[in-house]
């Protein structure tokens, strides 16, 4: 058994499966389309698939006949609402929708992984299980497979994701913290209206807001932990009719972003203390809704992290993994984690040399295919290593 040697074979297989997927992108909860594509490549691979009448994406399972754990290896499928720009030949068929978060990548990883463990299926014990999901960029498409039963009997979870500032070909297989949870949240502010030529008859929500705003920011910097990361953004502030009415009423809209568990569990009542504290003091009403999405990656078990570093120094020796810092980002990899250990690496993109140089989600973005096999080999290894353990 030599799975570096098979996915350098099956390399062909891999990136022509990409530049397929990658052709022909569909956004969240819209992969109706990947999802037919997806069960001829499983079935064809001899694994038995569930589909969802209402949801886009699958499950499928190969089982070996004998006892043993069950490892579940995962891929998302949506693309993003960009115009590509990259020039390729098989660059993206439907007129702003591309894959720029390289969720193509994952799909054609995960494929090869999959062709890879079937060849093996004799040498393996127990059950692999595939779950190629929808919805990973509304953060929190994955939460219908578990609602649906996916993870019922599974040991152990496994994801990569290809990462445009990782230099390509390495893979990144560090413990710890990866990416941060994502929360967002609503605050509607309600003051009262009057002239602009007389401000003390009304109560100005636009100088409430801005407060909150400023009083949101002072809790990132004088109040958290500084050496726990945190990010509170306000992407959208709207309010106001014309210039000479005092404003009634404001909506902002943000995201939280944080590795902290204990911070997280208690966000909400911080936010609407802060909140309703800092309108009241001018006079306003404030309302919080809060949306909680996804929690935060963590490759905190320890048995994962071995299992994984040792496959990936298997394959490719010390000299083909590179440390990444943790990402502010999130990932909806986590709601499988919730219940059910696993771990999540990344794998690298970038070239400079051949001009591969954009980042995630910008219209340029593209990987160096040499990564690909590599990633397809992490993900067998980790899941013959873990079923044959």
């Amino acid at each position: 058994m030599d799975i570096r040697k098979m996915a350098d074979e099956f390399e062909p297989y891999i990136i022509e499966r990409r530049r397929f997927y990658h052709s022909c992108p569909e956004l969240s909860f819209k992969e109706w389309e990947t999802t037919k594509s997806l069960v001829k490549d499983v079935e064809a691979l001899g694994y038995t698939v569930e589909t969802f009448e209402d949801y886009p994406g699958l499950i499928a399972t190969l089982d070996t006949g004998k006892p043993g754990k069950t490892v579940m290896l995962r891929a998302d499928i949506d693309a993003l609402p960009v115009k590509e720009q990259t020039g390729l030949d098989f660059a993206s068929k439907n007129d702003g929708v591309m894959h720029a978060c390289g969720h193509d990548t994952h799909i054609a990883m995960l494929l090869g992984a999959a062709k890879i463990l079937s060849e093996l299926k004799g040498e393996l014990c127990g059950t692999v299980k595939l779950i190629l999901q929808s919805g990973e960029e509304y953060a929190g498409g994955s939460r219908y497979y578990v609602e649906h039963g996916c993870l019922k009997g599974v040991d152990a979870v496994f994801g990569l994701h290809i990462w445009g500032t990782l230099e390509a070909p390495y893979l990144c297989v560090d413990a710890g913290k990866r990416m941060a949870s994502c929360d967002n949240f609503t605050v509607k502010v309600k003051g009262h209206q009057t002239h602009g030529s007389s401000p003390h008859l009304g109560h100005d929500a636009i100088v409430a807001a801005s407060a909150i705003v400023m009083a949101l920011q002072t809790f990132s910097s004088r109040v958290n932990d500084p050496l726990n990361p945190f990010v509170l953004s306000i992407g959208k502030f709207h309010g106001g009719n014309i210039y000479n009415i005092i404003c009634a009423d404001v909506e902002l809209v943000g995201t939280i972003r944080t590795f902290s568990r204990d911070l997280r569990r208690n966000m909400k009542s911080i936010l609407e203390g802060i909140v309703s504290g800092t309108a009241m003091a001018y006079g306003c009403e404030a309302e919080l809704e809060f949306d909680p999405r996804v929690p935060a990656v963590i490759n905190d078990n320890a048995e994962l992290n071995e299992i994984a570093r040792n496959a990936a120094v298997k394959l490719y020796g010390e000299e083909g993994i590179r440390e990444m810092a943790p990402l502010m980002g999130s990932e909806d990899f986590s709601i499988l984690c919730e219940d059910v250990p696993g771990f999540f690496g990344f794998v690298g993109a970038k070239n400079a040399d051949k001009g591969i140089v954009y980042t995630n989600h910008n219209e340029r973005f593209t990987a160096d295919e040499d990564s690909l096999k590599r990633g397809s080999a992490l993900t067998a290894q980790f899941a013959y290593d873990f079923l044959n353990k």
